[in-house]
């Protein structure tokens, strides 16, 4: 492991700590985690297994581009901001912004992304069945822009996305 790689665990540690998961209470570093594992079984760059620990940093934390750029250089800060979901407007627009924007992103980013919707997917389903339904149609719009994603990682979640519920 690199040091971009441990140096993006523990400033996700940090800026997490006090952050849990909407359903279980579990730390939201679990999530973290399962998404760099994620990732790293399909691409072992360091980068993209750093960026994968990083995505949620910027939208959930208020960590700022600049601050990522000064600790992890300009191509983490890009494929974190890439990942970060700061479009406006009522969910609907958000929801169309984001996929506008992730269609463009490399497909490492989208890589990250479908690992992401892999570890957020099972959760939502067991825990909240009413809104998985509108969460998964949700889904089903994203991955179909997801283009450039591994395919191995894009069809897992694929697979959830159109499992009933």
């Amino acid at each position: 492991m690199t040091s971009s790689v441990f140096a993006a665990m523990h400033f996700a540690r940090r800026v997490h700590r006090e952050q849990k998961r909407k359903y279980t209470g579990a730390p939201y570093f679990d999530h973290l985690a399962e998404v760099a594992g994620i990732v790293a079984t399909v691409d072992s760059s360091p980068e993209a297994i750093a960026v994968a620990w990083l995505h949620d940093c910027v939208e959930d934390q208020r960590v700022i581009e600049v601050e990522l750029i000064s600790l992890f250089g300009g191509f983490i800060a890009e494929g974190v901001m890439w990942l970060s979901d700061l479009e406006v407007g009522n969910r609907a627009e958000r929801k169309a912004a984001s996929r506008e924007r992730l269609a463009r992103a490399p497909g490492w980013v989208q890589t990250i992304k479908c690992a992401d919707l892999i570890s957020n997917t099972s959760s939502i389903v067991r825990h909240d069945p009413k809104f998985a339904v509108t969460y998964l149609e949700e889904k089903r719009l994203l991955l179909d822009v997801l283009t450039k994603a591994d395919r191995r990682l894009w069809v897992i979640a694929k697979e959830q996305a159109e499992a009933p519920v």
